[in-house]
C-alpha cells in the first residue's frame, strides 16, 4: 500500500464533485493500485496544502483544483504551461521532482466533447458565447485556437465581456445581452457558459432561428443534463450537445499525468456519472 498512487480534487466546497467517480472508474478498469480523493481545503489553508505536494508530506502525486482555488493554483505553481498562463488559472497539478507543475484542461474537455458528439463544430466562422465569468475563459481560448474567426461574447455586464476581448485578442468581440439576437445571425456555434438554467432555473426565451443551417448549441452546465437552454434549442430543431462530456474529457490528461495511462471516455463511464446525477447524491 505504500506504493499506492494517490490523487485528489480540492475546492471549497467540493463535496459535490463527480470527479472521484470518473477517476476511480478508470483506476478500477486499468487495475491500478491507486486512489482519487476529495480533499476540502479553505483558501487560507491552500498554500500550505500545495507545499505538502512538493515536499512529499501530503502523500499525493497531484490532483485537480476547482472553485475557488484555480487562480491561486496557477500563481503558486513553480511552472504553468502556456494554456494556464494565458487563462491565469489552473485546474490540474502534478509534481516533477520538487517542482509543482500546472495546466488547465477545461478547454481540452470542451473541444473533445464537441469533437466526439458534433464533429465539424469548428468549421463555422462565427461563435456566440453567453457569459463572461471564469468558466467562459477556457471556452473562448479554445474556440479561438481552433480557428473560429469571429467570437462574440455576450454578457449582462458588458465591461466583463470587454475584459475578455482584451485578453484573448482581436477576434473576440464584447456585447451587451441586448445584442444577442443580432450576433446569433449566421453563427454556427452557441455556447452557454453562464449560470442561466443551472439547477433547472428559468431562462429568458432565446430565438436561435437566425443561426446558420446545421448550427450547434451546447451548454457547459450539466445539472440538469438537459438544461433549459438546450431544451429550447432542441424544440427549435437545432443540434444540441450537453456539458457532461466536457467534465468527462477534461479528466483525461490529469489521469494520464498521475497514473501513466491515457484513459477513454466510454458509454459505461457516462452512464455511471449520469446515474449518480439522477440519484441526487
Amino acid at each position: 500500500m505504500a506504493d499506492m498512487k494517490r490523487a485528489f480534487v480540492t475546492g471549497f466546497p467540493v463535496k459535490h464533485s463527480r470527479s472521484p467517480i470518473i477517476h476511480n472508474h478508470w483506476l478500477k478498469k486499468a487495475g491500478i493500485e491507486g486512489s482519487y480523493e476529495i480533499v476540502e481545503v479553505s483558501p487560507e489553508a491552500f498554500p500550505k496544502f500545495l507545499a505538502g505536494l512538493t515536499d512529499g508530506s501530503s502523500g499525493f502525486i497531484g490532483g485537480n483544483v476547482t472553485i475557488p482555488h484555480k487562480q491561486a493554483a496557477f500563481e503558486l505553481a513553480n511552472h504553468a504551461d502556456e494554456i494556464a498562463s494565458e487563462l491565469g488559472a489552473a485546474n490540474t497539478l502534478w509534481v516533477e521532482g520538487e517542482r509543482l507543475m500546472a495546466t488547465n484542461t477545461d478547454g481540452y474537455g470542451f473541444a473533445a466533447n464537441l469533437d466526439d458528439l458534433a464533429a465539424g463544430w469548428d468549421r463555422t466562422d462565427t461563435a456566440v458565447i453567453l457569459g463572461a465569468g471564469g468558466a467562459s475563459r477556457a471556452v473562448i481560448q479554445t474556440v479561438r485556437d481552433r480557428g473560429i474567426k469571429n467570437i462574440h461574447v455576450v454578457n449582462r455586464t458588458v465591461a466583463r465581456a470587454q475584459e475578455l476581448a482584451q485578453r484573448f485578442g482581436t477576434r473576440v468581440h464584447a456585447h451587451a445581452l441586448g445584442a444577442l439576437g443580432e450576433v446569433l445571425r449566421g453563427a454556427g456555434l452557441f455556447v452557454n457558459t453562464s449560470a442561466l438554467g443551472m439547477g433547472g432555473t428559468d431562462v429568458p426565451d432565446i430565438d436561435f432561428s437566425p443561426m446558420a443551417h446545421g448550427a450547434i448549441v451546447t451548454d457547459i452546465v450539466y445539472t440538469p443534463l438537459v438544461t433549459p437552454i438546450m431544451a429550447m434549442a432542441d424544440r427549435q430543431g437545432l443540434k444540441t450537445v450537453d456539458g457532461l462530456g466536457m467534465l468527462l474529457h477534461q479528466a483525461v490528461p490529469g489521469f494520464e499525468k498521475w497514473f501513466g495511462i491515457r484513459p477513454e471516455v466510454t458509454d459505461d463511464l457516462r452512464r455511471e456519472v449520469v446515474s449518480d446525477l439522477e440519484s441526487g447524491a
